[in-house]
């Protein structure tokens, strides 16, 4: 299909610019080179309107607002937030979708940079041994967010200090069978269920599969606390940077309004699902182009008492109207 050859596109250009940044812009006073590589994965949900003819039934969601009902589309994007750029994405229809199994099959298959390690981060949804497991697997690094030690999640169970704030390191023992001859010593015992999927060990098997990480929690105010599984090492991450990283995360928000609103993916042309893809990797070429100029321009500085910015929304003009002048040169030759 097109869309794919699209995707294929988007791939190829994002780690063509990113080996080679040097020979599309430089910013003297900016340094994009980092030993680690920070990824963000969001959930996003898009609607788009279509007919029986022209969508399987796994798109089609209620009726609400619309009287024929609507077409929905899930996206699990990563977002690298040190160059604020979408660096992968996943589809699925709104009745298939899996955003633990998209997980896995992007990080699975996300480009490692020769030096650099990938640190994916993930709110509470993500929060899973089996996205851990895929994680330590590629020899890389996740932060995820877990729901508080007061409350049914996966750090509930653990010997933990007596203190508001700590920084513990645990070591879990996962099995998938009550057998008594399972013997685990030092490690934390749990048991995954059938109904949880874990790709590593074999519902009923008698292996296990270790797993060591950090629990590292924090006060956020005067009532609230919160609570993160890492396997970054303490002495390049002590709990200080671990709160700076958690709180750089919601970067991504703002970049999926400035998608959808500025770039414009907040509404559709097709009625294919195959081509409405097509428009979602085309919006994200656009976005991401534009970002890249944006993060290595250089602004004259003057004696003002504000630093100015480039304003993004005539960024994204900009970068459209070049694009079609282009597109009529070329046409023209």
């Amino acid at each position: 299909m097109f869309q794919d050859k699209i995707k294929s596109l988007f791939s190829s250009s994002i780690q063509a610019v990113v080996s080679r940044i040097s020979d599309f812009a430089v910013h003297p006073e900016k340094d994009f080179t980092h030993r680690e590589k920070f990824v963000a994965d969001i959930l996003l949900a898009f609607l788009f309107f279509s007919r029986p003819k022209f969508s399987p039934a796994e798109y089609f969601v209620e009726p609400g607002h619309s009287a024929k009902g609507s077409y929905s589309i899930h996206i699990n994007a990563f977002y690298d937030l040190d160059r604020h750029t979408y660096t992968d994405a996943i589809f699925q229809p709104v009745h298939q979708k899996d955003e633990f199994r998209a997980f896995c099959e992007v990080v699975d298959r996300h480009p490692v940079s020769d030096g650099t390690k990938n640190v994916y981060f993930g709110d509470r949804g993500y929060c899973s041994y089996n996205n851990m497991a895929h994680v330590i697997e590629n020899q890389q690094y996740f932060l995820f967010r877990t729901k508080d030690i007061h409350s049914k999640g996966l750090v509930r169970g653990f010997d933990l200090p007596e203190e508001e704030s700590f920084d513990i390191d645990v070591d879990v023992a996962l099995v998938r069978s009550h057998s008594s001859k399972i013997k685990i010593e030092g490690s934390c015992r749990r048991f995954v269920d059938k109904a949880t999927s874990f790709d590593f060990i074999e519902y009923g098997s008698k292996d296990t599969y270790c797993l060591a990480f950090r629990i590292v929690r924090f006060s956020i105010s005067d009532e609230n606390c919160e609570c993160i599984v890492t396997n970054l090492p303490r002495n390049d991450f002590p709990p200080e940077r671990i709160q700076r990283l958690y709180f750089s995360r919601w970067g991504i928000e703002t970049s999926f309004r400035k998608l959808k609103y500025t770039v414009g993916l907040s509404n559709f042309h097709a009625y294919k699902p195959e081509y409405v893809k097509q428009e979602i990797w085309a919006r994200m070429i656009t976005y991401n182009l534009t970002k890249t100029i944006v993060n290595h321009a250089v602004i004259e500085k003057g004696e003002t008492k504000h630093e100015y910015k480039i304003n993004f929304s005539s960024a994204v003009q900009s970068a459209a109207l070049s694009s079609v002048r282009q597109r009529k040169k070329d046409q023209s030759m």
